[in-house]
């Protein structure tokens, strides 16, 4: 087990300067240019001189291999560079909002599982009746639901029943958890409903196929009750699915609400990324790739630990 690991952990360092190559490379094809932007944009009369050194300053007039072997020469020192449009480190500009967003994917990821899993399973081993096609409803609801729009439904419901919003600036939960926990309950309720909807039909899934097998009806043909059969003998082996879905949803958490977080007015790590990009701040949009991509890798690696000691079998080859 630990030279798997250590294996997939080497496979992490390949993987990332892949990643941070295609990043660098596709960034520069995106039309337009951060230096006119700055300098031009409002109808601004800015000499041509004055935009050239502007460019040599932040480096762009350097040929693009040299650029290239510079920032890979600053990861190699854990510095994703400055920030071409504001001046500040990225790993700052990054920080600042990556708590936020973190805080909020695992609220999303445990409303999620809080619902998803015992949903599912509910559904599954009642297929066919009431609670089968209520469970099914809700989670088909939760599918066609953009999680914006319900955010703006549960802003709408506190506004008209109790004349309260949350608040509009984050504030650390170290420093006042009930001021913060009021801001984020609502977005991680409106994200984690439809996260819990794609979860709660894939646990449905695994656990029809699982409850099929033919080691579930000896178990129920030796007179085991159901409580030991469900969650020792079944769930257990249809987590495998269900867990990948849990950890590749909550890898996309991370960056992947634009929308939710300008509904809400979080500035996280989602407005970030729409911020960079609209204003081609290369640096900024490489080290928030990157950011990603780490953690999609890192997730996935979690997820093979997690394989093995849900599935012995697995651990064993």
């Amino acid at each position: 087990m630990l030279r798997y690991l250590a294996t997939r952990l080497l496979l992490v360092v390949p993987t990332l300067w892949a990643v941070a190559t295609l990043v660098f490379v596709l960034v520069r094809v995106i039309p337009g240019d951060i230096v006119e932007l700055r300098l031009v944009s409002g109808g601004t009369y800015v000499t041509r001189e004055v935009i050239e050194q502007e460019r040599a300053r932040l480096g762009l007039n350097k040929p693009l291999w040299e650029q290239y072997v510079d920032w890979v020469g600053g990861l190699a020192r854990l510095d994703l560079g400055t920030s071409m449009w504001t001046g500040a480190p990225v790993v700052r500009e990054i920080a600042i909002r990556l708590e936020l967003s973190l805080q909020l994917a695992v609220m999303a990821t445990v409303v999620a599982v809080s619902l998803a899993i015992p949903l599912g399973v509910w559904a599954a081993v009642r297929r066919g009746t009431w609670v089968d096609h209520a469970v099914q409803v809700f989670s088909v609801a939760g599918l066609a639901t953009p999680s914006f729009w319900l955010g703006i439904l549960l802003l709408l419901f506190l506004l008209w029943t109790f004349r309260w919003l949350p608040p509009m600036l984050f504030t650390p939960l170290w420093v006042d958890p009930v001021a913060n926990l009021s801001q984020l309950v609502w977005p991680a309720l409106a994200v984690g409903y439809r996260y819990s909807a794609v979860a709660t039909r894939m646990t449905r899934s695994a656990m029809l196929e699982v409850l099929r097998e033919d080691y579930i009806r000896t178990a129920w043909s030796k007179g085991l009750a159901e409580r030991p059969v469900v969650v020792r003998h079944a769930l257990r082996n249809a987590l495998l699915p269900v867990v990948t879905v849990i950890g590749l949803e909550f890898a996309f958490l991370i960056g992947g609400l634009v929308v939710t977080e300008q509904v809400f007015n979080l500035n996280g790590v989602g407005k970030l990324f729409v911020d960079a990009i609209s204003r081609r701040d290369y640096t900024l949009i490489q080290g928030l790739m990157l950011l990603v991509a780490s953690v999609y890798v890192f997730v996935n690696v979690g997820l093979d630990v997690a394989y093995a000691l849900l599935d012995p079998r697995i651990r064993y080859r």
